[in-house]
């Protein structure tokens, strides 16, 4: 199996924990079929816009000025299995060996800029060192997830021992590629309430599924809605950098979105789906039909369900805009966060210097003790005891008092009064299928769609994809699962797409997680942790140090680490994310 992670075989499970100083951000169809409007909605009134194409070229050396070659080594300089990063006067790029063929490509991840030279190289793909996406060397394109763009490629030559590499100015400042797409070439006169695909929702699986089906050459209308008021954004963002305003965490610009015919409903709810007649039903009353459809609706928050759960200041952070009261409000005041669950902990962390004071109430014993048991779930909270969170364990809340309104105290089963100015509620989710339950697609009994490994549904033309499926896992012997992770989320929309087309392309990738809390990260790959994982993780854990790559690898063939996941050191770490 090669570091993509890409054919599991039998039961494995791989750990790696990192913990350095700083874990581094009515509408009108043209005539001539180009550039279909982007539809949204502002205040909860539909707006049409249609702006000018601004395709990405194809060439980027059409333009000779835009073109720099340079000699960066001799052929010796490297061995097989090697990389460099090397530079080329206006921009840098990975330089790589490997069965002894040289490959020149981008040297920084597209997702969040990691330096690809501290990643891992193996079978023709290099893997970032942060957070796991995969890149082929041979093309530059992604192989996995997360982030959405690839790499750019450039030209190698061999000329008398030495290794010269001929790249575009452009792409070298860039240090990213977006796969050419199709446009949409519908006749002018195709009728608004109709699509060939319709995508119900608009978070990572979603977005991913869109942009596959432009990239393979799908060339009919594509409509995606949301309920939420914004494009596709970088949803992990939320509770990582919870100042973040929505236009510094979208995935892409509007202009894209124009550029490749994807058109977006934004506050727009479906309340249900008609399959006999492949029509979605609006909460307003609108029809759309379709051809093919993908549910990525994600899931819903739970709320307390105690008294007083209606005062004022109490969020699920599910919004930029609630991301961003939250630390508005919190700003030298006293925080109450209730469920340590990996949102909850993230918020913690991030408030804890802005806050006066951060509590965090828990029904369990240890925070993360069902994911990454009980000892690790200790290390992690002595860290946060460190950093001014108290933590109140084994117990609830039991009512929220008001005073004006507004959140005052919170108290507890236990007894204990917390005072509080803002409380943010993480005790996890349900998915969000509510609205599926008369449509005869199959539901499970904890509201999860269940899916093939081709993300299809029980019903022929229907896909789902994201945190609200259930799906085979091939390193869990093809078991049902649900796995809502980002990168997950990616990987589902785009073997969703592949499959509208009939690709017959079937899911295989490893989970993958991670998060940062107080500059240390932890990372996490597979599915199931065994007890001699968690005590591994744990010794490194308490040393206080930078931590170099853990795994535990169950049933070969994962590589053991840390060959696989190399450790990073501190300057090239990026801020907490």
């Amino acid at each position: 199996m090669n570091t993509c992670m890409s054919s599991p075989g039998g039961v494995e499970v791989k750990i790696e924990v990192v913990i350095p100083e700083k874990e581094r951000s009515k509408e009108e169809m043209s005539p001539n079929g180009k550039a279909s409007p982007l539809i949204y909605k502002v205040n909860g009134t539909a707006r049409h816009y249609h702006l000018e194409e601004h395709p990405i070229a194809s060439n980027p050396y059409h333009n000779p000025k835009d073109v720099v070659e340079a000699s960066v080594c001799h052929v010796k300089d490297l061995e097989n299995g090697q990389m460099r990063e090397v530079d080329l006067g206006c921009g840098k790029a990975l330089l790589i060996k490997e069965s002894g063929e040289f490959h020149a490509v981008g040297h920084k991840c597209p997702h969040y800029g990691a330096p690809l030279v501290k990643g891992v190289l193996s079978k023709g793909r290099v893997r970032c060192p942060w957070h796991g996406a995969c890149f082929n060397i041979g093309t530059g394109d992604i192989e996995d997830f997360p982030g959405l763009d690839s790499l750019p490629r450039f030209q190698v030559k061999i000329e008398k021992e030495k290794v010269y590499i001929r790249a575009s100015k452009q792409a070298l400042q860039t240090q990213r590629r977006t796969k050419m797409m199709a446009k949409c070439i519908s006749l002018s006169n195709y009728n608004l309430s109709s699509t060939n695909v319709l995508i119900i929702g608009a978070g990572a699986a979603g977005l991913v599924c869109a942009e596959t089906l432009r990239q393979e050459g799908f060339s009919d209308r594509i409509v995606m809605c949301t309920m939420d008021r914004h494009l596709p954004y970088d949803r992990p963002k939320l509770s990582k950098s919870m100042d973040s305003h929505p236009e510094q965490i979208a995935l892409r610009p509007k202009e894209f979105f124009r550029t490749y015919d994807i058109e977006v409903l934004t506050e727009m709810q479906v309340a249900a789906v008609d399959i006999k007649n492949k029509t979605a039903v609006f909460k307003d009353g609108f029809k759309m039909e379709y051809n093919k459809l993908l549910i990525a609706t994600g899931n819903t928050p739970k709320a307390l369900s105690c008294k007083g759960k209606e005062v004022e200041n109490v969020f699920n952070i599910r919004t930029p805009e609630d991301a961003n009261r939250v630390v508005k409000l919190a700003t030298s005041k006293n925080v109450v966060i209730v469920g340590a669950s990996f949102l909850g902990m993230e918020v913690a962390a991030y408030l804890a210097e802005r806050a006066h004071s951060v509590s965090l109430v828990e029904l369990e014993e240890v925070p993360f003790k069902k994911f990454l048991g009980e000892r690790v779930g200790r290390a992690v909270m002595k860290m946060f005891e460190s950093n001014r969170v108290k933590f109140y364990m084994q117990t609830e809340v039991s009512e929220l008092r008001e005073q004006e309104g507004k959140l005052k105290e919170v108290v507890l089963k236990s007894g204990k009064v917390l005072r509080a100015d803002v409380c943010v509620v993480g005790v996890g989710a349900v998915p969000a299928t509510g609205f599926l339950k008369q449509s005869g697609i199959n539901i499970d009994s904890k509201g999860f769609i269940v899916v093939n490994k081709m993300m299809q549904t029980n019903i022929p033309g229907v896909f789902a994809a994201g945190d609200a499926v259930t799906f085979p896992l091939a390193l869990r012997n093809n078991k049902k699962v649900n796995v809502p992770h980002w990168q997950m989320a990616h990987m589902h929309g785009r073997i969703a797409a592949l499959n509208m087309l009939a690709h017959g392309m079937e899911i295989s990738t490893v989970p993958y997680l991670w998060t940062a809390m107080f500059g240390k990260s932890i990372r996490y790959a597979g599915k199931g942790l065994p007890r001699a994982a968690v005590e591994f993780v744990l010794v490194e854990m308490s040393r206080d140090r930078e931590v170099t790559a853990i795994s535990l690898a169950v049933d070969p063939p994962w590589q053991p680490l840390p060959r696989v996941w190399p450790s990073m050191d501190r300057d090239s770490l990026p801020e907490p994310l």
